[in-house]
């Protein structure tokens, strides 16, 4: 595994990121496909034996039973200080005015639950998970300010939104001296490569580091085109996102990986880490080959006839998952 910096920041994360929305509890509504404690430890222990240490939740994810196989997790099969710890702030827990969103009210209830449900006195990275346009920037970024001066976070990051949605709260922060975000996660890939735009010009700018969601596209492309599998049968957002006309994209994957003899996840990866704003992609597992495909990935370093090949079908489009 290779290691780096997230962003400007002297945080040292793993170049692949286990995301944990695939972890949860099914009888709560939230992913049909969701394992629970017993169909996640092979895959927690298979990502500490190739060093993926940088794991991804979010207290909405199977609304908050993620975060707890996530922290059992920890402690049956590691140490906290050797995982780089990430959850997120935002959408709705239950009706109550601290229930959601990100004024001062919710990001103090909401960080406290969260820690919880770990059972962790801190998270290393702690990211809005949208934009709130009903907070004012000052209170938000005050309160998220506060939680790391109280110590139960240690950096600070954002996800999903407008550019300058994003610069907006990153100039607030570094106006009043408060903690500014250390990174940025954006949904980026060969199907959505709309942040290549203003986002990551930003990003670069500011030195913050990227940690895309869905790399993949939803698993889109790891697989050949019009393959099905229990998540896409159950998963009605990636329907929003993709359609038929990136079905060029895929074969596109799929010829690159046939010709190397690999994975169509490790094209697909590789392509995404070649970026130089993108510190570590987001992948969420629910077999064990998907993450020895996703370390692989950075051994594959792709030609430029490659790439041209793999970029040639795109298309403008609208930003989706904000």
């Amino acid at each position: 595994m290779e290691y780096t910096r997230l962003g400007g920041s002297g945080l040292r994360v793993s170049r692949i990121a286990l995301g944990c929305m695939s972890f949860g509890d099914t009888s709560r509504g939230f992913n049909e496909w969701a394992l629970d404690d017993a169909g996640a430890e092979p895959i927690f222990r298979q990502a500490l034996e190739l060093g993926i240490t940088f794991w991804d939740t979010a207290n909405v994810y199977g609304f908050g039973t993620s975060e707890e196989i996530v922290g059992r997790a920890i402690r049956e099969y590691t140490r906290r200080e050797d995982v780089v710890l990430a959850t997120k702030v935002h959408f709705r827990m239950h009706d109550g005015p601290g229930g959601s969103g990100l004024s001062r009210k919710a990001i103090m209830e909401q960080i406290d639950a969260s820690l919880a449900r770990l059972g962790t006195e801190y998270v290393d990275l702690y990211q809005i998970h949208r934009f709130d346009p009903e907070t004012p920037a000052e209170e938000t970024m005050e309160a998220l300010h506060d939680v790391v001066k109280a110590g139960k976070v240690r950096y600070l990051g954002a996800s999903s939104m407008w550019a300058w949605q994003f610069s907006k709260l990153q100039y607030t922060a570094r106006l009043h001296g408060w903690t500014p975000f250390v990174s940025m996660q954006n949904q980026y890939s060969l199907m959505q490569r709309e942040e290549e735009r203003e986002m990551f010009g930003l990003l670069a700018d500011q030195g913050v580091g990227s940690i895309p969601w869905s790399p993949l596209a939803k698993g889109r492309l790891a697989r050949p085109w019009g393959t099905r599998t229990t998540r896409a049968g159950n998963d009605p957002v990636a329907d929003r996102f993709f359609s038929d006309d990136d079905k060029p994209i895929a074969d596109a994957v799929q010829q690159v990986a046939e010709a190397r003899g690999v994975p169509m996840a490790q094209v697909a990866l590789a392509w995404v880490l070649k970026n130089p704003c993108v510190d570590a992609p987001i992948v969420g597992a629910t077999k064990e080959h998907h993450l020895a495909d996703a370390a692989a990935a950075l051994d594959l370093t792709l030609t430029d006839d490659e790439l041209r090949a793999l970029e040639a079908a795109y298309t403008p489009r609208e930003p989706t998952g904000y």
